[in-house]
């Protein structure tokens, strides 16, 4: 087989590494997109995180919120250092369910439903942007007295039983101050500080039980009488001689009488966990500073039966 002479030669196939350089395809301008789609994924995130931070506080205004118990005016159920769940549904919503209280007094509730007397609730004092926590003892209509420490509910005295004294190991954030607690802090036989309590049993009309402290006479023993007007509650804490409540007047950082219903944030329902207060900054003092046995306690109070 022979070849043709005048037959084109076959060559490789051109590059565009081959062609001249005027010829050459230019490279590719590079675009904007990338900056843009930057941007645009910053917004994103910056979104989420503002969903994420609204959606929280609307968890805590409507549903539920954590709380920190800062005093020891509503032991000996809530110990300085507990922290506990409040639910904001039970009494409906108000001014003061918003988490950060920005709203002014603003009168009525929205699904409004009254406490049931001996409810743990949180309130808001008038003219303040806190919470203290506090025990429903009287309802609209009711009339509130206190003699000799001896509550008196429309002229009944509210039931008593003296109980055996409490003791509360003494830690960081329960010392049993002396001037709260005179003669109460006790050491016992292995060399433990105990606060060592006077307490009663107090039974409300409706059943309702729980335990407070008396350390004798003081100035909060006597009140009243005083009617609770309409929409109203009247609060005490459980500590009655260390407890700004309904009985304490307001320049005295006291509820300064019957509170309005639309004052009361919440229910407090249990505690989360406690902490004692002699934690340092190892975090392996953080595992010692837990107290042991009151994670899941409930804050509801117990019931007895009611004499007929």
């Amino acid at each position: 087989m022979t070849t043709d002479p005048k037959a084109p030669e076959e060559t490789a196939p051109m590059t565009a590494i081959d062609l001249p350089e005027e010829t050459q395809p230019a490279p590719e301008t590079p675009q904007e997109e990338a900056p843009a789609r930057g941007h645009i994924q910053l917004w994103q995130e910056v979104k989420s995180i503002v969903l994420l931070i609204l959606a929280v506080l609307a968890f805590h205004s409507f549903v539920a919120k954590p709380f920190y118990i800062p005093s020891e005016s509503m032991m000996p159920v809530l110990l300085t250092g507990d922290r506990l769940v409040v639910s904001k549904f039970p009494y409906g919503w108000s001014y003061v369910s918003p988490s950060f209280h920005p709203l002014p007094f603003i009168k009525g509730r929205i699904f409004g439903h009254l406490p049931v007397r001996g409810d743990i609730v949180i309130v808001s004092p008038q003219n303040r942007r806190e919470d203290y926590i506090k025990r429903v003892i009287g309802l609209p209509g009711d009339i509130i007295e206190v003699r000799g420490g001896q509550v008196i509910l429309n002229g009944v005295a509210v039931k008593q039983k003296i109980l055996k004294p409490m003791r509360i190991a003494v830690d960081g954030n329960a010392p049993c101050p002396p001037l709260q607690f005179p003669g109460a802090l006790v050491t016992d036989k292995d060399g433990k500080s105990w606060c060592e309590l006077p307490v009663r049993q107090e039974i409300l009309p409706n059943g309702k039980t729980y335990v407070t402290i008396d350390m004798g006479p003081s100035a909060l023993d006597w009140y009243g009488p005083v009617r609770v007007p309409e929409n109203h509650v009247f609060l005490m804490g459980d500590n009655r001689d260390n407890s700004a409540d309904s009985r304490a007047p307001l320049d005295e950082n006291g509820l300064g009488g019957p509170v309005p219903f639309e004052a009361i944030g919440g229910r407090a329902e249990f505690i989360t966990f406690s902490l004692d207060g002699d934690a340092s900054w190892n975090p392996i003092s953080w595992l010692h500073a837990f107290r042991s046995g009151r994670a899941g306690n409930s804050l509801r109070p117990q019931s007895v039966p009611v004499a007929q």
